[in-house]
């Protein structure tokens, strides 16, 4: 696993860019349609995704694994998955629980070129 993101759901998309961008400096990197838009953090690698796809979930790390199927396969009876594995537009996409409920959210890239 590496980490790519943390994700920070919001429920006011351009209230939130307009925070991150413009009061805290973050550049914009990319977005995926009117739902998610990953910033720069300045210094750094890591990038901060916000989106309003998932409101009420809390934030997270976003991290990157080979396959979140095979994840998903070799973990199920000891991980416990919120959001099982599902299509995104550069792969599959999955959420389980830490014991503490904190959210890991879990990213293939199979879908991209």
């Amino acid at each position: 696993m590496k980490l790519a993101f943390l994700c920070h759901p919001v429920t006011d998309l351009k209230k939130s860019l307009n925070y991150y961008r413009d009061t805290l400096g973050f550049e914009e990197a990319w977005r995926e349609g009117d739902h998610t838009i990953a910033l720069k953090l300045p210094g750094t690698d890591v990038q901060l995704m916000i989106e309003n796809d998932e409101a009420d979930l809390g934030p997270g790390g976003i991290f990157i694994v080979d396959s979140v199927d095979g994840y998903f396969e070799q973990y199920k009876e000891k991980l416990h998955f919120i959001k099982t594995p599902s299509d995104i537009p550069p792969g599959r996409y999955a959420i389980f629980q830490d014991e503490s409920e904190n959210l890991i959210r879990i990213i293939d890239l199979s879908r991209e070129g």
